[in-house]
């Protein structure tokens, strides 16, 4: 299960909790590294190496071929799409492409980086959003375009670039010839106990070449401490109850139950204790808060019609923030829902004594600190807790081909 059934869980939990309450109602009852331009590194020898060890693996021997595919192997229909990916170029008169699989030490930095390193100048990330992430990890920066085959279940940044999600032939198409739209992106910074934080990508990321064009793990400084990294997100990174869902979810049970396992992670957690924060934004004065959750949105569309960041445009060079907060139990919670409802289509409540809201406002960077740790998310992937975070926005950072030109 991915990471953007995160709301999908707040919106059905709190769903079916106004039912609850509504029929209880009527009974007389009750019922979501450091500031960095990635290096494009030097691949070890002739063929491709990705830090974990997997060997590249190009569909020809063309050491010049100009697009890439970086895999996900572990996703359904993968290896049929290798062939269809064969064919899509040789329709278009262009070299055999490149295929690189993801493996569990490297989500696919280091063999995006070593796809650059031999001459593409596209690389399609093939998977889930957690491929993504990785691919735009290596790629932000450079000139080097990226392309989307969504094979996931959320595949966020693919719908709000308004992709094809079920058309291969046209995801191909659109992937190797398709306009190219700049688009920003966004930087977590745990700059306090990076320690305490676990992130694939971000540390496959810290792999730097050493002289002899290798690739070494950076050291962190004496006495342990892991100076700070940053995090990248396309879509949304979050702090509070929705990280807290991503994390408290039961590996087992998602097994068995697939999302429902979310569920239960959030009902769980509808009385969790609010969180404490001061929020800074734009080098602001820094202001006390109480919220259930802090988002950093990129772009603000999620699966099922729902738009949790109504303002968020994917290449305006500004991050859009979204303050989430409930009192008052389940009415506060149902209370909420509505808010999502109706910024969907253009309204606002401006009630006063609102007990469920989300406020929204925008920034080029925004720092928070806890008085506790607390979970954290980037793009859906729960990467641990710290009490003092920060995100900025890079503008137009990453290019991408998409279906249309904004």
């Amino acid at each position: 299960m991915v990471w953007s059934q995160w709301l999908s869980v707040i919106a059905l939990v709190v769903a079916l909790i106004a039912l609850a309450a509504a029929g209880a109602a009527l009974q007389g009852l009750r019922s979501v590294r450091r500031t960095r331009r990635p290096v494009l590194t030097r691949a070890r020898g002739s063929a491709a190496v990705s830090p974990g060890g997997a060997q590249a693996q190009p569909m020809s021997p063309t050491s010049g071929a100009q697009v890439a595919f970086i895999c996900n192997p572990t996703k359904p229909g993968a290896v049929a799409l290798r062939d269809a990916a064969i064919r899509a170029c040789a329709s278009r008169y262009m070299l055999e492409p490149m295929w690189f699989e993801t493996t569990l030490e490297d989500p696919g930095v280091g063999q995006a980086r070593a796809a650059v390193e031999r001459g593409a100048r596209t690389v399609v990330a093939v998977g889930g959003d957690g491929t993504v992430r990785a691919v735009a990890e290596a790629l932000a920066g450079s000139d080097v375009a990226m392309g989307l085959i969504p094979l996931g279940t959320g595949n966020l940044l693919a719908r709000n670039l308004d992709l094809p999600l079920t058309d291969t032939e046209e995801l191909l198409r659109l992937a190797l010839t398709g306009p190219e739209r700049r688009i920003d992106v966004g930087w977590l910074r745990v700059e306090r106990s990076e320690e305490t934080v676990s992130d694939d990508i971000a540390e496959a990321a810290d792999d730097v070449p050493d002289a002899s064009g290798g690739r070494v793990d950076a050291a962190p400084p004496p006495g342990g401490a892991e100076p700070p990294r940053d995090h990248i997100f396309l879509v949304i990174a979050g702090l509070g109850f929705d990280a807290v869902v991503m994390a408290e979810a039961d590996e087992q049970l998602k097994a068995r139950v697939g999302w429902f396992a979310y569920f239960l992670a959030g009902v769980r957690n509808l009385n969790s204790r609010r969180m404490r924060l001061r929020i800074s934004v734009d080098d602001g004065p820094e202001q006390d808060v109480r919220l259930r959750s802090l988002l950093v949105g990129n772009c603000g569309r999620l699966p099922g019609g729902i738009t949790l960041l109504p303002g968020a445009v994917i290449d305006d060079g500004v991050l859009d923030l979204g303050a989430i907060d409930t009192r008052g139990g389940i009415a506060g919670w149902t209370q909420l829902v509505g808010e999502v409802a109706l910024q969907g289509v253009g309204m606002r409540n401006g009630l006063p004594g609102k007990i469920g809201t989300i406020e929204h406002s925008r920034a080029r960077s925004v720092r928070v600190v806890a008085d506790r740790a607390e979970q954290i998310q980037v793009d859906g992937d729960n990467i641990g807790e710290a009490t003092v975070i920060s995100a900025r926005v890079e503008p137009g950072a990453l290019r991408i081909r998409t279906a249309r030109v904004a």
